[in-house]
């Protein structure tokens, strides 16, 4: 899972941390929650889930940390830097504790999962630990918290995908929302402390997406990202984990839901909504997806498709499913079926071992490719994965740095050229918010994920815009919307 395509340009080794809120009214009697996500969309889901196990249990959020009965921060461990600031945010929240006794401090997620007892024993700046498959445990351990006693519930689960669970839209547009479809992975890709913290691969029940879709459509949400760990092995046929589909019966087997027909469904159920799913994974992505692509119009042209380096013998020691040449014919056949499909990487610089030669082989595969964007970090060895079990973080500090830089120019040229592709040619925009520079400028995506900031004039958040691009940056379009009157503005629907 990647974060906002942004901060990680701008920055590779930046952390997205923000606090997600509800502005709901709160009435006196009532409890409030104050709820802080770090990392992954996956994450920010997540919390929508919390916010709504807890609304159930007579907890209202609330963006005032002061006002809060409870406060959780739900955490990241993808690499070092993220661990580090939640440990920051939790000394913070001391603060907080002394001048309000009564508050209770929660760990959730990932680090839970990873830290348990660190937090809980060593440090006793948490009061309650909880893991990525706890969350419906939260009102039973707020209520042991509350009886004085400390409160931890890390156990993974091979079935929970909190298909029933009706998320709370936080700190929401209103026109873009997450529906998780996968939880867990099975890949083990050796830097990766995913299938450690947040389990084994599980799919979700095809009919509870199209319901929380169709909630979705009736509050007049506008695009709708599919969201997992993996999403292209997703697969249900009515049973457990995917491991285990092999043992399912003839009749389970064949009415598998498998992910293009999950993308199939969804396309043609809500013609109206923006469809787009991620993350996906190079040896998983089947034909059928890029053809399911290729048939609908409101399945946006975008693919992020994490490659994390371009050697076969770092891929190797990664542990991915994929060579090098095996990632390039998919990229061929993305170019072919959906020939202006944007497409993004996650790549790692200086993962142990790796040689200059690696190194240029990661250049010339980004040369290849012709990214739109990228998330670029260099290898931080992760507690408890297999590489920092097996490999020697042996590339100096200063070589990791240099080639993350040259990685990072090079995408930054990439994104140059094809934002320059798009100079004169008329796009398709939705409005997502104002823009950050100007209050006078609306700022949204085209099918391929860039930010396009266009003036106001008579257009509201929500709306499908053509917008002629006139100039760009690396990271962003500018243009002028073209309007063709009612008609035929809205390509949708």
């Amino acid at each position: 899972m990647h974060q906002s395509k942004d901060i990680a340009l701008k920055n590779p080794n930046a952390f997205n941390g923000e606090v997600l809120e509800l502005d709901s009214e709160t009435t006196a009697g009532e409890k409030k929650v104050f709820i802080e996500s770090y990392g992954c969309q996956m994450n920010f889901s997540d919390s929508e889930i919390v916010a709504s196990i807890l609304s159930e249990a007579g907890y209202k959020t609330t963006s005032q940390l002061n006002d809060a009965d409870l406060i959780l921060v739900n955490t990241c461990s993808i690499r070092e830097k993220a661990e580090q600031t939640v440990r920051k945010r939790l000394e913070a929240f001391q603060g907080v504790k002394k001048t309000n006794p009564n508050v209770k401090v929660g760990v959730l997620g990932c680090m839970a999962e990873r830290l348990k007892s660190a937090f809980l024993e060593e440090e006793k700046i948490v009061d309650l630990v909880v893991g990525p498959d706890a969350y419906k445990d939260l009102p039973n351990l707020v209520a042991e918290v509350e009886a004085g006693r400390d409160a931890v519930n890390v156990i993974l689960s091979k079935e929970e995908t909190y298909g029933d669970v009706q998320p709370v839209r936080l700190q929401s547009n209103g026109v873009t929302a997450f529906v998780s479809i996968t939880r867990g992975c099975d890949n083990m890709c050796t830097f990766c402390v995913v299938p450690f913290t947040r389990g084994r691969e599980r799919s979700r029940d095809p009919k509870s997406i199209l319901e929380e879709m169709n909630t979705l459509a009736e509050a007049g949400y506008k695009e709708v990202t599919l969201l997992g760990q993996n999403v292209d092995s997703y697969l249900w046929y009515g049973g457990g984990p995917k491991k285990d589909f092999a043992k399912a019966s003839a009749l389970q087997q064949k009415t598998a839901v498998h992910f293009h027909q999950l993308l199939d469904l969804v396309a043609q159920a809500h013609l109206g909504i923006r469809i787009r799913f991620s993350t996906s994974n190079p040896q998983d992505m089947t034909r059928d997806v890029l053809h399911i692509m290729a048939k609908h119009s409101n399945i946006c042209n975008y693919i992020h498709l994490p490659v994390q380096s371009g050697s076969n013998a770092v891929l190797k020691a990664m542990n991915r499913q994929h060579t090098r040449e095996e990632y390039m014919e998919l990229i061929d056949a993305i170019k072919r079926i959906v020939p202006d499909c944007g497409i993004s990487q996650d790549m790692i610089a200086g993962f142990p071992n790796e040689t200059e030669s690696d190194h240029e082989d990661t250049l010339s595969l980004m040369e290849y490719v012709n990214y739109d964007f990228g998330f670029m970090f260099m290898y931080s060895e992760r507690p408890g994965t297999p590489a920092a079990k097996n490999l020697e973080d042996n590339i100096p500090q200063e070589v990791k740095k240099r080639r993350l830089q040259e990685i990072v120019a090079m995408q930054q040229k990439h994104a140059r050229y094809k934002n320059d592709q798009f100079i004169g040619k008329t796009v398709e925009v939705l409005i997502e918010k104002e823009s950050k520079k100007s209050d006078a400028q609306w700022s949204g995506r085209t099918q391929q994920n860039t930010v396009v900031v266009f003036p106001k004039e008579h257009y509201a958040v929500g709306d499908f815009v053509d917008v002629t691009v006139t100039s760009c940056t690396s990271a962003t379009l500018l243009g002028q919307a073209v309007d063709f009157g009612p008609t035929q503005s809205h390509h949708h629907g």
